[in-house]
């Protein structure tokens, strides 16, 4: 019992950490945006193809690739469609990017087929690691210090960088940066493009963890939302102890009661928003009230 604990446990904060790449750039958009992207599901999903797709061409090492080019998409789409929803009701974001969603996916359909890509992991990252009770892969641990040096570089670049300080202050006072002769609308391209770019990450990291297929964007943005919701909007801190927070939970619930395994989530989801209606770390954003 022990060391079905400690191994499910383990394998819930790998999957936690996949769902907080994931939540982190939602959570971005949203709090320097201000708007809700029902589309991020989709990047998900695209970053897995780009990278099944590059690695077929190239070998395992291009697939690093694939985050920046689906960031590019995604600035690309921000500049000509996202943008015009500033300001706008959030329903209307809602609507959009649901659209956009849609039209990615069928994208992805047409283009790799509805069929499943296998994804195995790189030779080098095969095997088991087996520390006292506990049994986890070698690609498993790779994925845990790669999200969190993500994570970590990104606490980073907003706290210590001057760009970061510009994105922090674009998200309370957009009005007071463009005073301050900072080009607003290149900074609020450049923040979606990163959302875009860590939904990527998040793909590749769990293309060999899943089947690469179109229902990744579906399986992806709910528990995203999830996420969102339980940590707080807008709120890094809480995207991250909400992720893992998530993915324990589901994997315990999987190990012992397989049948609510789909519902753990929002079951968790339901008992804190009892308590704390703002999530776990979620504050007052006065631009949206």
């Amino acid at each position: 019992m022990l060391d079905a604990l400690v191994s499910q446990t383990a394998n819930g904060l790998v999957l936690g950490f996949v769902y907080v790449l994931i939540a982190v750039g939602l959570s971005i958009t949203f709090g320097l945006l201000g708007v809700i992207n029902f589309a991020h599901g989709a990047f998900f999903a695209l970053g897995a193809y780009v990278a099944w797709q590059l690695y077929q061409l190239f070998g395992w090492w291009a697939v690093i690739l694939a985050p920046p080019i689906v960031g590019v998409v995604g600035m690309l789409i921000e500049a000509t469609i996202i943008r015009r929803l500033y300001g706008k009701e959030p329903l209307l974001s809602l609507i959009v990017t649901f659209a956009l969603a849609l039209l990615i996916e069928a994208l992805i359909r047409y283009g790799w087929g509805a069929d499943g890509k296998p994804f195995n992991p790189p030779p080098f990252l095969s095997g088991i690691v087996e520390i006292g009770p506990l049994l986890i892969t070698k690609y498993r641990v790779a994925v845990l210090g790669i999200t969190i040096a993500t994570l970590l570089a990104l606490w980073a670049f907003l706290v210590w960088t001057p760009y970061g300080r510009v994105l922090r202050a674009g998200s309370r006072d957009p009005e007071m940066v463009e005073l301050l002769g900072i080009n607003l609308p290149r900074v609020l391209t450049a923040v979606f493009g990163l959302g875009c770019a860590l939904a990527a990450i998040a793909g590749v990291l769990a293309a060999p963890l899943w089947t690469v297929s179109p229902s990744m964007a579906a399986n992806a943005v709910m528990p995203a939302f999830v996420v969102v919701a339980i940590g707080g909007l807008g709120s890094l801190r809480g995207a991250v102890v909400a992720g893992l927070a998530v993915g324990v939970v589901t994997s315990l619930t999987i190990q012992f009661w397989p049948e609510a395994a789909a519902a753990s989530m929002y079951v968790l989801m339901f008992a804190i928003m009892l308590i704390r209606p703002r999530g776990l770390f979620g504050e007052r954003w006065e631009r949206f009230e």
